[in-house]
């Protein structure tokens, strides 16, 4: 593989942590147009060619047939660089363009006169048999669903079982978001060129880019980029003189009658991770004796009793409806917050309370939504959140004026004033109830001791993701245990 090609995410995460940048369509293009000026005509597209031919080999190196699958714009360009090194290197070679009435780009047409030159035939239909696929369709340009010839390639791509190698992006995935508003190609690996793309780290494009690769072609990625994938820095050890009021008191505001599971998972999520005292205000009116006996390290709370002022404040973990009678309180006086499920539902249904919270000291809030409680807080619809994730969390975090963790594949973390960062790690064993409160005690953890919010919620995204990522393979993740490896 080429030795410029950076292997960034896997099957177990992120394989360093390091805040790459995520550049969207427009600076692409512009870097695109900047760096290729001055350098002979074609650099930039032998370069991506034979950085993706090298990259296919890794993948399939006992793959006899190739199919390339080459749109008519410079990603079809990309392929078909590829193809002849392919060629030259023994493979058997099928190019696939569809016909179209315009003609390819400058560059493209140069590779493809090249690719005939050398022998390669170009066909306008996929072959009847392949090992291994580069799918070099459609490129960072997507604004609808794939039709047409492309659509028939996709869907004879996923109809295949040979490995599929993306040429910079999925063909059928949008760079900017990582929505997919048709048929998509589910590549083995994805081979980014220039820069990342927040597309392929949210949304669908986790499923969609399989292994992500990056190759900068030899060009520097200019700053500020558009966001940030997270990353974290080495905490501090603790210092040996000290003691429990060091690391602050956190209080889990939540678990209404049946739900108390999930103020428990909160507060064990705020122990392990450091909190010097948990305290468990439960908001049902049953006997709790059973529960703080097998809880020794929590302790039992009086929401009326506590100095939340002096303390952080995680709400609305099984709330229910009940969380609606404290909440204003909350807004108003605790000195860190945490809004989480019930919290936040009982915030969309109550505008009034709006102010309260913007008005809070910055630094200190944090709001934590899965896609349907970010449509409510923004009268919106799942699906409109979903097709713009960053534009919404982006959205959320204007609107409160403080860091919105807007929950799912590709966590966006948003805050005033901050570039966006989305979170790499996590899996799907987190896709089961308890995970997301495990996250809030966490987070409140973090700010209790001493964290600013914006800063608190990039950890706690990445550490809740990065255990999901180390799980052994051959146990069951459930949010108890998650709570204490936290």
């Amino acid at each position: 593989m080429s030795t410029n090609s950076e292997w960034v995410l896997g099957p177990q995460g992120p394989l360093r942590p390091m805040p790459y940048p995520l550049l969207g369509t427009q600076a692409l293009r512009t870097l695109e147009a900047r760096a290729a000026a001055p350098l002979p005509t074609h650099t930039l597209m032998r370069r991506a060619g034979l950085a993706l031919a090298r990259l296919t080999l890794a993948y399939a190196p006992h793959a006899r047939a190739v199919w390339v699958a080459c749109g008519r714009g410079n990603n079809g360009g990309d392929g078909i660089e590829a193809a002849l090194h392919l060629q030259r290197w023994g493979k058997t070679v099928w190019l696939s363009l569809p016909d179209a009435p315009h003609a390819l780009p400058a560059d493209a047409a140069a590779s493809l006169q090249r690719a005939r030159s050398a022998g390669i035939s170009i066909h306008p239909e996929p072959p009847p048999h392949w090992d291994v696929c580069i799918d070099a369709l459609l490129g960072i340009g997507l604004h609808t669903a794939p039709r047409d010839a492309a659509l028939a390639a996709i869907q004879a791509m996923r109809a295949g079982n040979g490995t599929i190698i993306a040429a910079d992006i999925p063909s059928g995935l949008m760079a900017d978001t990582g929505h997919t508003p048709g048929a998509c190609v589910r590549a083995r690996a994805t081979l980014s060129f220039l820069a990342l793309k927040p597309g392929q780290f949210t949304a669908q494009g986790r499923d969609a880019c399989g292994d992500i690769w990056l190759d900068t072609l030899d060009v520097a990625t200019p700053h500020p980029p558009d966001a940030w994938l997270n990353t974290v820095s080495t905490r501090p050890p603790r210092l040996h003189a000290t003691h429990k009021g060091s690391f602050g008191d956190v209080t889990v505001v939540g678990g209404t009658t049946g739900m108390v599971g999930a103020a428990l998972l909160a507060g064990t999520a705020a122990l392990h991770a450091g909190a010097g005292r948990v305290y468990l205000a439960l908001l049902d009116d049953g006997d709790h004796d059973a529960v703080f006996a097998t809880h020794p390290a929590l302790m039992q709370g009086n929401l009326a009793q506590l100095a939340i002022a002096d303390m952080a404040v995680v709400v609305g973990c099984g709330g229910g409806d009940a969380v609606e009678a404290c909440l204003p309180q909350l807004l108003a006086d605790a000195r860190q917050l945490v809004l989480d499920a019930d919290a936040l539902n009982a915030l969309a249904r109550n505008p009034a309370w709006h102010p309260t919270l913007t008005a809070r000291k910055p630094g200190t809030t944090v709001l934590t939504p899965h896609p349907l409680e970010a449509a409510r807080l923004l009268g919106s619809s799942t699906a409109t959140v979903q097709a713009n994730r960053l534009a919404s969390a982006q959205a959320l975090a204007d609107q409160f004026l403080c860091p919105v963790v807007l929950k799912g594949s590709g966590t966006i973390i948003a805050s005033p004033g901050e570039l966006p960062r989305l979170n790499p790690t996590g899996n799907a064993r987190l896709a089961i109830a308890g995970t997301g409160d495990v996250l809030a005690g966490l987070l409140g953890s973090l700010m209790g001791q001493g964290e600013a919010a914006f800063e608190a919620a990039c950890r706690a995204c990445y550490r809740h993701g990065q255990v999901a990522d180390q799980w052994d393979m051959a146990s069951t993740l459930t949010p108890p245990e998650l709570a204490r490896q936290i």
